[in-house]
């Protein structure tokens, strides 16, 4: 598939296409500004209806984590609440967050954990514990119920759960992992699959199951970081899935089949956090190529902005993306988190404005362009 100049040009207001729809002759080519910087390394983002916008920073072993507020109108970064570590010799690693039906902010803690807290710039609490039995448990979504889904985006076994209310776990089916551990078998092959280098550093990337979202047609998606895919199933009205599984045998029982990959493409190698607008068009941080990608419902890619090659190295790693994890559509704005890894188009991550001997360690920008189409209202209703 092919990003033209006027699909790109699509996805942008601008005074002149609302006054000439018809003409493509100047489309807008897309650009990101820095909005703020964080003391951190920060991954998750999310927004309320306020024009404010939410990240967790990553603390060091046995330390609380800050979640940070920060106004896109007014941008610094306010403590509106903690997250406490899972133990004194375990580091803080928080993948994801968002706010639930009853007005809490919900923060992944990916070793095991879940928590909430009601966020307060002038007495930031203390989040408690809403759900465990969630290994690596890292995109957030709130369905129509009040249940909560998650993935294990960490671990590259592919589960995905629905938790309750009352926050009680239940896997519900699981992507197709990259390699599936085969016992006994007469070849003596301990792992069949394939594996997708992530380079540097030339290790695998085994990611399946990592940021998810609702459209507002009950269908969940899913960001397949390995193989560059968005997978889709319909959820029913009593949160149980439409689910096509047992195509493998050698896979457990409620792995998905290949049928549920709605979408695949070179342009999502990466494909971390992603966020659905009003008309089901998906927004994708391809974090691999440093890179935001824009799939319309009807299955287009179109590569919205990629960080430009310095003219000097050759590199894409100079910013303004550095490693984008996790997007937001607040209305009209796009706004990203960046982690800053060490690998592929961010390598080496010390470049850039970054990461780098005392500088800052994470960093949150926003497209200097209003988007066409705004994101959802969440949690979907």
């Amino acid at each position: 598939m092919h990003a033209s100049r006027w699909a790109i040009s699509l996805l942008f207001v601008s005074a002149t296409a609302a006054a000439d729809p018809g003409n493509a002759a100047q489309p807008h080519a897309a650009s990101f500004s820095t909005l703020i910087t964080t003391p951190l390394g920060i991954e998750g983002l999310t927004n309320d209806d306020h024009g404010n916008l939410y990240t967790p920073g990553r603390a060091a072993a046995g330390q609380p984590r800050p979640v940070y507020r920060v106004s896109i109108a007014n941008p610094t970064l306010t403590v509106v609440g903690d997250v406490p570590a899972p133990s004194a010799t375990t580091a803080c690693s928080p993948s994801g967050l968002a706010f639930g039906p009853d007005g809490q902010l919900y923060v992944t803690q990916s070793n095991n954990s879940i928590y909430r807290f009601v966020p307060s710039d002038s007495a930031p609490p203390m989040a408690t514990v809403f759900a465990t039995g969630v290994p690596g448990n890292n995109g957030l979504a709130f369905d129509w119920n009040g249940n909560l889904w998650t993935g294990d985006g960490t671990t590259g076994l592919g589960r995905v759960w629905r938790i309750s209310p009352a926050g009680v776990a239940t896997e519900v089916f699981r992507i197709q992992p990259m390699a599936n551990v085969v016992t006994g078998a007469p070849s003596g092959v301990a792992s069949v699959g394939r594996s997708a280098l992530t380079i540097p550093t030339g290790t695998a990337q085994s990611l399946v199951a990592n940021g998810l979202a609702f459209d507002h047609s009950h269908n969940l998606y899913i960001a397949d970081t390995a193989r560059g895919a968005l997978w889709r199933v319909h959820i029913r009205r009593d949160g149980t899935p439409d689910a096509d599984t047992g195509c493998d045998e050698t896979f457990t029982a409620d792995t998905l089949c290949l049928t549920h990959v709605w979408f695949q493409h070179p342009y999502l190698e990466g494909s971390d956090g992603i966020a659905i607008d009003q008309a089901g068009n998906i927004w994708s941080d391809a974090n691999e190529r440093n890179a935001v990608v824009f799939v319309s419902r009807s299955g287009e890619a179109v590569e919205v902005f990629r960080n430009p090659v310095d003219a000097v190295t050759k590199l894409r790693n100079a910013g303004p993306l550095e490693t984008p994890t996790s997007p937001v559509l607040a209305g009209r704005t796009f706004c990203t988190a960046s982690s800053d890894g060490n690998r592929r188009d961010n390598s080496p991550s010390t470049d850039g404005e970054i990461g780098g001997p005392g500088q800052p360690k994470g960093k949150i920008s926003c497209l200097d362009q209003r988007v066409a189409v705004p994101g959802m209202s969440l949690p979907v209703r």
